[in-house]
């Protein structure tokens, strides 16, 4: 005997082959009824030990939610067909899980042929439905091949002691709600569905959007067979993908070219600011320089004035001395003495003179005079 990776114990059983030879192969055993942790998924209930062989005796709805009898757990069981596992079978178990302080949650799993008799045809088959309730976390037995309505045989089977489900009639054939026994026994615990899920919904999308999901698989590369779906709905599939891919390049090309004039318009708004800025100022340096009050025309006013003051400086008064003698320039037919022209000019030489030698020139004609 050896553990299973999964926590199970398997046993080694001989069995005589074809040849007469002994071969030796596996069988899961019984276990003990555990909890099932999140490693692992739920065990089925035909593979679990029977109980203990005590009276079957029920819990009641004071002490279970007390928490006692403090030697076992309170055992609820809930019922499904669980087609296309989601959340709300997920949150429907939830609830039957945390009914009760301490609580073991069996859930019963219908079989195809009871289930495609009794409501109709399922998409995944009874095997994937089992398996998959298994693997939800709140889950610590599932009941294959489970009963449409729960006889009291099938309660003392496997010791239950309350029935989790939401308080909706649930009809069939024989009658109008299968939970009805339940609550007039007081075993009966309502849960609550979960509003805008359920597998009927699922289907109904799916049926609404078939082409969609049609063309999503023939892309995958599923085959039209496998599909279930003619040649000339192939090709029409084939052709409105070739049709919507166009038109989503196209779609691309405008998102682009809208991208694309929105950052010129950017950059242009933002050039054209900035050639305004820099107009305004080129305009502003322009106007100091060269308008009416510009720093040219006070440059040439000086330079106009010094030109003057330069050629004639006569023209000021006679006694208005500079705090610094400067140098002056007198033409040459103010001056009495001045020498000869040379041969080789032919207009005067001009001689520069200091002002104080005018100014005795000056003196000497007053001394005459007088």
């Amino acid at each position: 005997m050896e553990a299973h990776a999964s926590g199970r114990v398997l046993s080694r059983k001989r069995r005589r082959g074809s040849n007469g030879e002994t071969e030796e192969g596996e069988r899961p055993l019984k276990q003990q009824c555990y909890t099932a942790g999140l490693r692992d998924p739920a065990p089925y209930a035909d593979q679990l030990v029977s109980p203990e062989k005590r009276p079957y005796k029920r819990v009641s709805l004071e002490e279970a939610q007390k928490g006692t009898p403090p030697d076992r757990p309170v055992r609820v069981y809930a019922d499904g067909i669980f087609d296309i596992f989601h959340s709300g079978h997920a949150r429907a178990l939830m609830q039957a899980k945390g009914l009760f302080p301490n609580t073991h949650l069996i859930v019963g799993v219908c079989s195809d042929e009871l289930t495609h008799k009794l409501k109709g045809f399922t998409v995944m088959s009874e095997d994937e439905r089992y398996d998959a309730v298994t693997h939800c976390r709140y889950v610590d037995e599932v009941v294959r091949d489970a009963p449409w309505t729960l006889t009291p045989e099938f309660l003392a089977k496997h010791r239950i002691d309350f029935v989790a489900h939401d308080d909706i009639p649930y009809s069939s054939e024989d009658s109008d709600d299968v939970y009805k026994h339940i609550k007039e026994a007081g075993m009966f615990a309502p849960t609550q569905r979960t509003e805008g899920i359920s597998t009927s919904d699922i289907i109904t999308r799916i049926v609404r959007d078939y082409d969609v999901y049609v063309r999503r698989n023939l892309q995958r590369g599923y085959t039209a067979k496998e599909l279930n779906v003619s040649f000339i709905n192939e090709k029409k599939y084939h052709l409105q993908e070739r049709v919507d891919k166009v038109k989503q390049k196209v779609r691309d090309v405008e998102e682009k070219s809208k991208e694309f004039v929105q950052r010129v318009e950017e950059k242009s708004i933002d050039l054209i600011q900035k050639w305004e800025e820099k107009s305004r100022e080129f305009i502003g340096n322009f106007l100091q320089m060269f308008g009416p009050e510009g720093a040219l025309k006070h440059m040439l006013k000086e330079g106009k004035g010094r030109m003057l003051q330069a050629i004639s400086p006569s023209s000021s008064p006679a006694h208005e001395r500079s705090p610094s003698p400067s140098p002056a320039f007198r033409l040459p037919f103010f001056n009495k003495a001045s020498p000869p022209t040379s041969p080789g000019f032919g207009a005067a030489r001009q001689w520069r003179i200091s002002e104080d030698e005018v100014d005795e020139d000056d003196e000497e004609e007053n001394g005459d005079e007088d």
